[in-house]
């Protein structure tokens, strides 16, 4: 074992969760590495060409980094939850530098290492073969929780009654938008009459099933839209052989959905495809039993709980629909009405039976409905900031990371 292979703490995947963990494990003083399988850093936030930061959180770190990202704006400057992937690209591998974190992109996590019920490492398989690295705590931001998979940690998949999961999209932008005409219906809620039609119906009959819904959004640069507008439904984002399936009609999808704008919706109608996502939008898939299951009940209560490592996280319940277009008959967008925010437990990132391992992001411990809150960007990011946090402080005080003090992270956290 190489030396350098050697780390205090390793971060799995860096999308908005892995690179919240990676900045504060390194703030915090742990020799950090974060791993990747793609070319680029930020997952679903800029490979997967997400438009928005959707929901909110109470968390300096999300506010830190959307004032750095937005002052790379050379059309708006201010704060704003509107992406511009290339920018944020910028700004995640200038934030991680200064903290120390070392990178590894294009390597793949294919083993764990364990001793007993312990995790101490990871092997991944990359360009230059298979390499070992090993670490006090692995915190596990891979969305599907492939490291506690391959640990043995228990979970459940998708929804609890029959293991459906949620559909998956490939996001696409479209230039040559007349924004000062052009519409931009962003929730499955908003309806939109034209001289032809509303456009939901429209989209329900007209785009190629399981497509056929309308959702627009800008962006920060004139002209151009980001549309959430391809779908794909009984796919299972942990097997590849889905994966492929699911790229392969999504990007088939493209040009009817196109064709539409430009037939039917006000100010598309000279627009065309400048970019498509590089990584698919998976929404659901593991979901990891935790020392406590966050409900749907704590999210509608705003419970606060004693041991809270993430607070003021609000969004709505986005359960898109698990056969078909538009939301889930179990969904609320629009019309949810909880207004106040609520908190999640730093129990929800510790795995049953699993130690050295952190769950972080969509696969911490909770239902199929709170998953469908919980895995708004921003509360993964605060996610993400508290196990990075509570993995430092567990490596400067020489103890599990299971037995990290909640109230030690919330002093950090505040």
């Amino acid at each position: 074992m190489h030396s350098e292979n050697k780390y205090d703490v390793i971060v799995a995947g860096s999308g908005p969760s892995g690179i919240a963990a990676a900045l504060t494990s390194a703030r915090g003083g742990a020799k950090t590495l974060l791993i990747e399988w793609q070319g680029c850093v930020g997952g679903i936030s800029t490979s997967g060409l997400m438009s928005h930061f959707t929901g909110s959180v109470d968390s300096r770190l999300y506010d830190e980094m959307l004032k750095k990202a937005a002052g790379k704006n050379y059309f708006n400057s201010d704060r704003t939850t509107v992406i511009d992937p290339e920018m944020l690209k910028i700004t995640y591998y200038e934030m991680l530098s200064e903290a120390g974190v070392d990178i590894i992109l294009y390597s793949f996590i294919s083993d764990v290492l364990t001793n007993g019920n312990k995790v101490e490492g990871v092997v991944t398989t990359g360009k230059s073969g298979t390499s070992v690295y090993t670490a006090k705590i692995v915190i596990d931001c891979t969305g599907d929780g492939d490291v506690a998979y391959r640990a043995g940690a228990e979970y459940i998949k998708g929804r609890e009654e029959d293991g459906s999961m949620q559909p998956a999209t490939l996001m696409f932008k479209v230039a040559g938008v007349d924004t000062e005409r052009a519409v931009f219906p962003a929730c499955f809620e908003d309806t939109v009459e034209t001289e032809k039609g509303e456009l939901q119906a429209l989209a329900k009959k007209l785009l190629p099933h399981p497509a056929g819904h309308v959702l627009l959004y800008r962006s920060t640069l004139p002209g151009i839209v980001t549309c959430n507008m391809t779908n794909i439904t009984g796919i299972d984002g942990t097997d590849e052989r889905d994966m492929t399936r699911a790229e392969t009609e999504c990007r088939k999808q493209i040009i009817p959905i196109i064709n539409f704008l430009r037939e039917y919706v006000p100010g598309y109608e000279k627009c065309y495809c400048i970019s498509s996502a590089s990584l698919i939008g998976i929404r659901e898939t593991r979901h990891f039993k935790g020392e406590y299951t966050l409900t749907k009940d704590d999210i509608l209560s705003a419970r606060v709980f004693d041991d809270w490592v993430v607070k003021g996280a609000h969004f709505n319940f986005d359960v898109h629909n698990i056969t078909g277009a538009g939301l889930d008959i179990t969904g609320i967008q629009k019309k949810f009405n909880q207004p106040k925010g609520y908190t999640i437990p730093y129990r929800c990132l510790i795995p049953l039976k699993t130690d050295g391992l952190l769950l972080c992001g969509r696969n911490i411990s909770g239902t199929h409905m709170a998953h469908s809150n919980f895995r708004a960007m921003p509360i993964c990011f605060a996610l993400g900031e508290a196990a990075g946090t509570a993995a430092a402080i567990a490596v400067k005080s020489g103890i599990k990371v299971r037995d990290v003090n909640a109230s030690k992270i919330q002093e950090k956290l505040l």
